[in-house]
């Protein structure tokens, strides 16, 4: 039964084929939050009419139009490789088997040309129906994942879009059965230092466990675009977003005073690996849900702790990833039973 409330809302979404043509969503999501909205340029009537010192509303036309806005949901075990695809811009359509009933994805940042998404809300009116906005066209401009100290997990992506329909049919939604969530008690793996290898499945060894108490750890990514590309004859829609500058992957580890670890290589220049592993249920044999970052080359970039009285020594590390040259920049590898195309 309908509540006419946010407990009827939903999210859906789906890799478009072509760049602003919308598909019908496939996939579901349970979310905490969105912002998604459309939004017009409006032009406004400036000319003189003796007589009349309001302007008139047969003169106010919308221009231009575009989408913009972010969404924010827990981090599941399953069907988040949509997401993390258009985030990235990876290249992974179809997960690849590991053994009985475990895939796994590996997702690196790649090119966004022609890469989009269409996302459905359905938005629940008091009255109890609810009402789809799908947005097509959508890029991917920032996202950020975060685990923290007796948190779940949660990913959140900031897009901007081409175009708005109020008119197609609210898609089914169909969640997922057996996803979980992931915690911050399933951090199995909190390193930094190591050699790393594998150019795109990253590996690391060695490196050292972070000692003490870390308390949480942001990943960032930033790939900025050019979202005003308006023409002549496109009836008042944007071009396709095309990357104009360099793109980024930033992060903040809110952890306790240890020099060695966090203050030296700061004040080194030292360029150190960063390795963080969730791990969740057995899918089959030995294999977890497993959610894998490995960031090959990254520099601390402020290192700020103080004495700010009687309590423990606490601190938030800035840091920033770059290219050694050699491997992925950054590597994001889930684990779970998708078996379908991303």
């Amino acid at each position: 039964m309908p509540t006419g409330s946010g407990l009827d809302a939903q999210l859906m979404a789906a890799l478009e084929t072509t760049w602003g043509t919308a598909v019908t969503p496939t996939k579901t999501y349970e979310f905490n939050s969105e912002s998604l909205s459309w939004e017009p340029t409006w032009l406004e009537p400036t000319g003189l009419r003796v007589g009349t010192k309001y302007k008139r509303a047969s003169r106010l036309v919308q221009s231009r139009q575009s989408v913009s806005g972010s969404i924010e949901l827990e981090h599941a075990s399953r069907g988040m490789g949509t997401l993390w695809k258009a985030a990235l811009g990876s290249t992974v359509t179809t997960p690849t088997l590991v053994l009985g009933s475990a895939y796994k994805q590996v997702h690196n940042p790649g090119d966004f040309l022609g890469k989009s998404l269409t996302l459905q809300v359905g938005r629940p009116e008091p009255s109890g129906t609810v009402r789809p906005h799908t947005y097509a066209g959508c890029k991917v401009q920032s996202w950020e994942f975060s685990v923290s100290d007796n948190e779940v997990a949660t990913l959140s992506l900031d897009v901007d879009g081409r175009s708005e329909a109020t008119a197609t049919a609210l898609a089914t939604a169909a969640y997922t059965s057996g996803a979980e969530v992931f915690n911050f008690s399933q951090v199995t793996v909190f390193k930094t230092g190591g050699t790393v290898a594998g150019a795109t499945e990253l590996t690391v060894t060695g490196g050292v466990t972070v000692p003490g108490v870390a308390r949480g750890i942001t990943i960032k990514g930033e790939s900025p675009k050019a979202t005003e590309r308006f023409g002549l004859g496109n009836v008042g829609l944007k071009s396709e977003q095309l990357e104009n500058d360099v793109p980024m992957i930033t992060g903040s580890i809110e952890a306790e005073w240890d020099r060695t670890t966090w203050y030296d290589a700061f004040k080194a220049n030292t360029t150190t690996a960063i390795e963080l592993k969730l791990e969740g249920s057995v899918i089959s044999g030995t294999d977890k849900n497993t959610i894998h970052i490995v960031i090959p080359a990254a520099k601390f970039k402020a290192s700020p702790f103080q004495v700010g009285g009687p309590d423990i020594v606490t601190g938030t590390v800035d840091f920033e990833a770059y290219s050694d040259e050699s491997n992925s920049p950054l590597m994001v590898k889930l684990i779970s039973a998708d078996a379908t195309a991303v």
